[in-house]
């Protein structure tokens, strides 16, 4: 079940366009599992337009009827083409992503993004990452975590935004399932380990690097930012 999501103004904020893109990526891959959320944003979503159309109407009828003869000439001509030119369907989308062999179907929002995937690196406690190019210079890694291992413990420098796909895990503040969507700031010290059979792979997204806080784990701190950006 899931119990962490979106605050209500994050939501609002996805809604209205006013995260950044990575932020938007991690609340919709978020809704791919959340009936809760997603209603939430389909509610805001259709009270946004219902205030949008109240105080356009008129630019919205022109636009309509503009619209609605613009796709009848459209539809015009793919009647009068030849079958020769129709379109092909389109190429199925792969669904998973493997390392050594698992298979891990990924939420259909971070679909599109599998080609960009990186190679698996092994890291210390059991832990494997995967790059994934996102666009210009943003990259989120893809992280798995063996039964019985663990990230040391660390806090952060900037935000770490995080979503459970596959397994669970705990941090000794909470655990964590599927779906679950996990903010963490300067604020929060953690060490995420998990002891189910199936391990766990989490998404997520640094915009500073980690600081590591204990132990011999705090000399890997000057390249934490090639390892965990």
């Amino acid at each position: 079940m899931i119990k962490f999501h979106p605050d209500p103004e994050q939501l609002s904020l996805y809604v209205q366009g006013g995260l950044t893109p990575v932020e938007s990526l991690m609340v919709r891959a978020h809704c791919d599992y959340c009936d809760r959320c997603s209603k939430v944003v389909h509610e805001k979503t259709v009270l946004l337009g219902e205030k949008f159309a109240s105080e356009n109407v008129l630019a919205a009828e022109t636009r309509a009827v503009h619209t609605s003869t613009n796709l009848s000439a459209i539809f015009d001509e793919i009647v009068k083409s030849p079958a020769s030119n129709a379109v092909p369907p389109p190429k199925k989308m792969p669904t998973t992503v493997e390392l050594d062999g698992r298979r891990f179907v990924l939420p259909r929002t971070l679909r599109k993004f599998i080609s960009s995937v990186g190679n698996w690196s092994s890291l210390v406690g059991k832990v494997w990452q995967a790059p994934v190019k996102l666009g210009g210079a943003q990259i989120a890694n893809l992280v798995y975590i063996g039964q019985h291992g663990e990230i040391p413990e660390h806090t952060h420098k900037g935000v770490e935004t995080t979503l459970v796909l596959k397994g669970e895990f705990k941090d000794g503040i909470n655990a964590y399932q599927p779906g679950d969507y996990i903010r963490m700031s300067g604020t929060d010290t953690h060490t995420p380990y998990t002891d189910s059979p199936q391990g766990c792979l989490i998404f997520s997204v640094l915009d500073q690097p980690l600081q590591f806080t204990c132990g011999i784990a705090k000399f890997i701190n000057p390249f934490s930012a090639v390892y965990f950006r």
